[in-house]
């Protein structure tokens, strides 16, 4: 599925016949963000009301999270277009170009070690290939599962912690409470959205902080915080 954005229309124009269309969720700053955070507020309401899709593939919203461990946010979206160019499917575009999707979880599990040097992705060869192995064996099966449940399964793949299936479900769901909101990009728009305000710089402190001051706008505010991030910098 294309989506072309222009302004405030939204087109979408399948690339196969059998292609669903993908959810949107659309996020609006609360009332209530105005009286408990007014600076960061002033900066979120530029933003006007904010789309995101999920990610129709848990499988894919699980990898991406896996490659975003650890590594700068730049660096975590070079690794993922050049491993959806060497191996992933090639899909025409209507301009006559094509666009590489990412690999399967098959693929994956078919991708040398040499390969995975070649990419820069040494490090990422072992989780990767632990969750498409799990991803092929319980897929199905984790789809069905209450978010919470969800992301508590998805730390029984080796190498895969609290960030990543955090990540992956809010990805997978758009719930961004389920989202690690306590990490570096939150954190670090956040501050730069409201610097006048006082914020902890310490994770588990900022974490509670960012919490209780959200409250029951918490996915709301989490996702615009990071789409604040995404038009001022580089947040992966």
């Amino acid at each position: 599925m294309l989506a072309d954005v222009e302004g405030d229309d939204l087109t979408l124009t399948s690339l196969s016949g059998n292609t669903p269309q993908p959810l949107v969720d659309y996020f609006v700053l609360p009332d209530g963000a105005a009286k408990a955070l007014p600076e960061l507020a002033t900066a979120l309401a530029d933003l006007g009301q904010v789309g995101r899709f999920r990610n129709p593939s848990l499988w894919e919203a699980l990898a991406t999270g896996i490659l975003r461990q650890v590594i700068r946010a730049g660096q975590s979206k070079k690794l993922y277009r050049e491993l959806c160019a060497a191996h992933g499917q090639s899909v025409p575009l209507p301009d006559g170009d094509t666009y590489a999707l990412f690999p399967a979880p098959e693929t994956v599990l078919d991708i040398t070690d040499a390969q995975f040097d070649e990419l820069g992705l040494a490090f990422k060869r072992m989780p990767l290939r632990a969750a498409a192995t799990a991803y092929l064996s319980n897929g199905m099966q984790w789809t069905s599962l209450p978010r919470p449940a969800l992301i508590d399964e998805l730390q029984s793949v080796r190498r895969i912690g609290p960030w990543t299936a955090g990540a992956a479900v809010a990805d997978f769901t758009n719930d961004w409470g389920l989202y690690p909101y306590a990490d570096l990009a939150v954190r670090t728009w956040a501050h730069r959205a409201a610097p006048s305000h006082l914020w902890y710089h310490n994770e588990r402190v900022f974490g509670t902080q960012w919490r209780h001051l959200a409250g029951e706008h918490l996915s709301t505010l989490t996702l615009l915080t990071l789409a604040w991030g995404s038009r001022h910098g580089d947040i992966g």
